[in-house]
């Protein structure tokens, strides 16, 4: 008797440690989400036309931006991560192609595109994410809503002297509707989305004027 209660055990044991296997395996198996981020289609009507060529240079950013992981700020010297979701690709490099793409449906630059491409610019664009997080809200209520904070550094590089010509700050605060993953990444993709249309737009007007002041010399 004594020795069928330890083969009942036994099993019972093995019966436990599998289902815990099996949870472990179908937690893994939950799929991630990811997310993308759209660029900026409407601007100024009355900016004006570049025939410069522009280079848009992959962002710099600290290392915990320069992920795929959305980062969330829990106090302004604590970085964490939103779990099971992700970016589609890491922050500089989606900041560099909606850029690109931003500029592009500007309808004012004649050519624009990343430096690996084999463009020769006139004009670079230097980008720093300062800032690309969520962040706890001054609220005691715990159900409160992240606010997501966004900031971009433009520097505008004349590529002929290669010399700054200017340099600038866009920064913009949203309030994320509720603390469901689609309603974070809509709350990242609008302070992107304005971030974007400010540097574009002073990009341009930049550039323009600086060309005015500093034409080509005339190639023979």
């Amino acid at each position: 008797m004594k020795t069928v209660l330890t083969v009942v055990a036994t099993l019972g044991a093995m019966m436990l440690s599998g289902c815990a296997g099996i949870g472990t395996i179908n937690r893994a198996a939950t799929p991630t989400d990811l997310f993308v981020l759209t660029p900026k289609s409407t601007f100024d009507s009355g900016l004006p036309r570049l025939s410069q060529q522009i280079v848009v240079e992959e962002p710099t950013a600290t290392a915990a931006v320069d992920t795929d992981q959305i980062a969330v700020h829990p106090t302004p010297l604590q970085v964490e991560y939103l779990p099971r979701v992700r970016w589609v690709d890491r922050a500089p490099l989606i900041v560099q192609a909606l850029l690109i793409e931003s500029f592009e449906n500007s309808g004012k630059v004649a050519a624009v595109g990343r430096s690996t491409v084999g463009l020769r610019p006139d004009y670079t664009i230097v980008t720093d994410v300062r800032e690309f997080q969520a962040l706890l809200p001054e609220s005691e209520d715990k159900d409160a809503p992240l606010v997501i904070h966004v900031r971009l550094n433009i520097k505008v590089v004349d590529s002929f002297r290669d010399q700054i010509i200017g340099s600038s700050s866009f920064e913009e605060e949203v309030l994320a509707k509720s603390d469901e993953n689609l309603d974070i990444a809509q709350a990242f993709d609008e302070a992107l989305g304005r971030t974007m249309r400010q540097s574009v737009e002073w990009s341009i007007r930049k550039i323009y004027g600086h060309a005015q002041k500093n034409p080509r010399p005339q190639l023979r």
